[in-house]
């Protein structure tokens, strides 16, 4: 039993931690706001200043700003009636998907023996785009967040529209307003699983589709593909949060505040509050309102100044994107309840403890595909932490990525925000359709751990063209890199999960009996209409019939219209104020969030240190050298063991460059080589060859002298032996090998592996075609 005055030191040690935390939170915040307002003035207050009009000009001028003030004014106030008209069409139309392509219904959901409210749908290329049914297709999974599905295909330079312009069938996976009574998140799962075998039936000849996972469909994504692993293709997931507890608990500017709300709120408890007062479901205007509380600035003020400074032309983008942002769905009481307490408060994915349904559990070491994982440091809704942490918890290290055969590649943009990962039209012709242009390669890289970088030029028709090379990287350096407190800062969130635990058996004991029998579907359709998110936009449409006049209105002021420029004094004053006023929410916003940091971490930091740190599980284990890793050590006693495939691969990591970067070209120059030399090379799936490799990887760097010496042993067969020889001949005969410039050490790496095979299966020598190029490269 620990000494209690180890606890009291430990705790005191972590107030004063927090309370420093907190004073350099606030200092920031305070530096950023008095930094923005002396920004402020400088940029418009003393332009304002400096001008000094004759005075007639002066209330001219003031005349001319009063009216269009005014003029915009009503454009304003009617693009928020035509926002308001439109939630009110689209939620009478049963909110449709907000996809900009025509599709057509493959499979509905609805219709299935266990009925879910999602579907297949197959999108329709538009005119000028041709697609290749043999080609790779995708199926595209957009979050159930709160809003409706169309995020992935909402403009023409989207997901949708990058992998119909490389000829790829396309798939989207939607769902409805309603889900059907008694649906589950392993009910979606399982509907999931027969959308991607019809795609496989409707495309026999087609590689396995690519599953592409946005937001909380990225975890779709994985479960589908863990559960399924010789279903599906290479999953991309996208701003993914797979690690909810991650977000590193930095001593800077504070972010990520979203981790902190299930412990502030007590746990799941409350979701199933707002469950059971809906009548058994989850309204999603909820989730969709914690997003908004993010951002107190933009929330309130930045998006409308913004459109009613615009008012000429803002209008339609802020229509078209409210449209999507304005259609709120819902979720059954079981859903949002699982998602809770297996995912954002318990985060057990990772740890195998979430249920398949089916007997087992979803153990995503049993992946067979590469997983590309697409986060941006700008996210603070799932920050680079949650996207990318999960791989260290379940595989641990980079030997064990490598012995399973596991390819996992990460991009990361500099500063996009959460939505830009998926809307904005530069990252879709940048980052997702680089992914989709180099998705074979990916497949044809080594099992490892993998950076990926895109580099931008100028293309030879004066557009922009990008280069991609992939970086091998060690998962240890990665996960130290991106959590600087050594994630000891998601230690606390065992006790959020444990007080969640009990405030939950408590709300179901002894208050969800009396919740259910005041709610009933009438209650739970008025609290939905007059839910905040929704009351502020069909309150203003035409159904408020004090808004009669704005339409003919905003028709007259637009026949009308006298537009003053942005740089006239007095919007120059306008702008001032507004970005004061920016500044000023902003403030606020980094008090709270500051505030709450503290006193999440003086709480539930208190909890685990007095009842969670002293198990064994919490005691820090001594590090371990990756040679004496059981996954190395499993490795190398199967090194005498295999044949020919085996004996392939060993060579060609034996051979292989090292510590250098791996260009595209040089992996579409592997894939050549491949389809030439087929006859030659092992008959072994795409699965198959990446454990292969991943095993023969760590045989020769921990045991490289070995790993030579033993080749003779997987070759005992004359016939396997000569097609070796004969693979190794021709590969470093070909003009495009010659082009990459063997090194000296590779040609004499060549020469001993040739000669310890000759020697150890007692044929005789085979004659070298490479002789020549060993005497060019010795010169």
């Amino acid at each position: 039993m620990t000494d209690p005055s180890q606890h009291l030191s430990r705790s005191t040690e972590l107030t004063a931690k927090v309370g420093v935390l907190l004073q350099k939170r606030l200092t920031v915040a305070r530096e950023k706001f008095a930094s923005t307002v002396r920004d402020s003035f400088a940029r418009h207050g003393q332009a304002a200043l400096q001008d000094k009009p004759h005075p007639w000009n002066w209330w001219s001028g003031a005349a001319d700003y009063a009216l269009d003030f005014a003029q915009r004014s009503v454009l304003f106030l009617d693009a928020l009636r035509q926002r308001g008209n439109n939630f009110v069409e689209h939620t009478r139309a049963g909110l449709p998907p907000v996809l900009h392509f025509d599709y057509h219904m493959v499979l509905d959901g609805r219709g299935l023996p266990q009925p879910v409210n999602y579907a297949l749908v197959r999108i329709v290329p538009p005119a000028g785009v041709t697609v290749d049914e043999r080609s790779r297709p995708y199926v595209i999974i957009d979050p159930r967040a709160g809003h409706g599905p169309g995020i992935g295909g909402f403009k023409d330079d989207s997901q949708v529209g990058v992998a119909l312009r490389e000829g790829h069938p396309v798939y989207f996976v939607i769902f409805y307003p309603e889900p059907e009574p008694g649906q589950t998140m392993l009910d979606v799962c399982n509907a999931e699983r027969l959308f991607v075998a019809e795609v496989r039936a409707l495309h026999p000849e087609s590689p396995k589709p690519a599953i592409v996972g946005n937001c909380q469909g990225g975890w779709a994504a994985m479960m589908l593909a863990a559960a399924n692993p010789d279903d599906t293709g290479p999953v991309v997931i996208n701003g993914a949060p797979m690690s909810y507890w991650g977000g590193a608990w930095e001593e800077g500017a504070g972010d990520n505040p979203m981790r902190y709300s299930g412990g502030l709120l007590g746990g799941t408890w409350l979701a199933s509050l707002a469950s059971d007062l809906g009548a058994g479901k989850f309204d999603g205007a909820w989730l969709v309102q914690n997003f908004e509380s993010l951002n107190l600035a933009n929330t309130y003020w930045d998006k409308y100044y913004h459109v009613f400074a615009n008012a000429d032309t803002e209008p339609p983008r802020f229509l078209e994107f409210e449209r999507w942002w304005g259609g709120f769905y819902l979720m059954n009481r079981e859903e949002i309840e699982w998602i809770t307490r297996n995912l954002f408060v318990g985060n057990k994915l990772w740890k195998g403890g979430v249920q398949t349904g089916a007997g087992g559990v979803f153990d995503l070491r049993e992946l067979k595909v590469p997983v590309i994982l697409f986060a941006s440091m700008g996210d603070n809704i799932t920050p680079p932490e949650q996207a990318f942490n999960w791989v260290a918890d379940v595989y641990g290290s980079t030997e064990e990525i490598k012995a399973r055969g596991q390819v996992i590649v990460g991009l990361l943009h500099e500063d996009v925000g959460h939505l830009g990962i998926f809307v904005s039209g530069k990252v879709a012709k940048k980052e997702h359709a680089q992914i989709v242009n180099v998705m074979e390669s990916i497949e044809a890289l080594p099992p490892g751990l993998y950076g990926m970088h895109i580099t931008q030029r100028k293309g030879t028709d004066g557009k922009p063209a990008y280069d991609v090379h992939f970086e091998e990287r060690r998962l240890e350096d990665l996960v130290a890199r991106l959590n600087r407190f050594q994630r000891a800062d998601e230690q606390p969130f065992e006790a959020v999960n444990s007080v969640s635990e009990f405030n939950q058996r408590a709300y179901e004991l002894f208050a969800r009996p009396l919740v259910q029998s005041v709610a009933s579907e009438f209650t739970a359709k008025a609290s939905r209409t007059l839910h905040p998110l929704r009351f502020e936009r069909w309150s203003l449409s035409d159904l408020n019939p004090a808004l009669w006049w704005v339409g003919p209105a905003a028709q007259l002021v637009k026949q009308q219209r006298k537009a003053l420029p942005a740089e006239h004094p007095l919007r120059r004053n306008e702008k001032l104020a507004s970005e004061l006023t920016s500044a000023s929410l902003e403030y606020v916003r980094a008090l709270r969030d500051a505030m709450s940091e503290a006193m999440f971490f003086a709480t539930y930091g208190n909890l685990f240190s007095l009842y969670l740190a002293d198990r064994p599980e919490h005691q820090p284990a001594a590090p371990q050298e990756p040679r004496e890793l059981a996954v190395v050590q499993q490795a190398l006693a199967g090194i005498e063991q295999g044949g020919y495939a085996e004996a392939a691969t060993r060579a060609a990591f034996l051979l292989a460059r090292h510590g250098e970067p791996l260009p595209l070209s040089r992996l579409e120059l592997k894939k050549d080589l491949l389809a030439e030399y087929k006859d030659l090379l092992p008959k072994l799936s795409q699965d198959e060859a990446r454990r292969v490799r991943g095993a023969q990887e760590l045989i020769v760097r921990y045991a490289p002298e070995q790993a030579i010496a033993t080749l003779p042993r997987l070759l005992p067969e004359r016939p396997d032996r000569e097609r070796f020889l004969s693979l190794l001949q021709r590969l470093l005969a070909d003009e495009r090998v010659q082009g990459m410039q063997p090194s000296p050490e590779q040609f004499a790496m060549l020469e001993r592996i040739r000669s310890t095979v000759t020697a150890g299966s007692g044929t005789g020598p085979v004659r070298s075609i490479a002789t020549r190029q060993e005497r060019r490269a010795a010169q």
